[in-house]
């Protein structure tokens, strides 16, 4: 889909103050706010903008502690077995699969780095993992980074 300079706008905006009205929109942006409201429907119908619930963090609720680890699987299991059973893991908080030396990268949190090996214990035990790799965040500089993906996506 193409965005022009109003749907950047209108995306930053809503990014940078997710619970502004879009009567309050419309009136920063000097623009109608059916215009506003049409713009968001259309964003959203077209999967560009994927939501609007509460970003939650892990840590606040008392997972510190952030993990990528890497997984070779089971080939005959297959990859959306693997995630089925992964997702039953509440600490688990994404899964992808990726080309190169592992077949899935898990995005995993917890309470403290023992924990964590409780967390890896319980996706290793799921037998469809054959071996795991896990590297440890120490911080993290940026994440879920979006808007310049937008700005750069206008069209004149």
């Amino acid at each position: 889909m193409d965005l022009d300079h109003l749907d950047g706008r209108i995306i930053t905006l809503f990014t940078e103050q997710p619970r502004i009205s879009v009567l309050e929109a419309s009136r920063i942006l000097s623009v109608a706010r059916a215009t506003v409201q049409a713009r968001l429907d259309r964003m959203t119908k077209s999967g560009v903008i994927s939501g609007w619930g509460p970003k939650i963090d892990p840590s606040s609720l008392g997972y510190p502690v952030m993990a990528f680890c890497s997984l070779t699987i089971e080939q005959d299991s297959g990859h959306d077995a693997v995630a089925d059973k992964l997702a039953s893991i509440p600490e688990v908080q994404e899964v992808h699969t990726v080309s190169g030396g592992s077949d899935l990268v898990v995005k995993v949190v917890a309470r403290s780095n023992p924990d964590l090996q409780r967390v890896i214990d319980s996706i290793v035990a799921t037998r469809m993992v054959v071996r795991s790799s896990s590297t440890i965040v120490l911080n993290t500089h940026f994440q879920d980074r979006s808007l310049p993906l937008v700005q750069s996506s206008e069209t004149p």
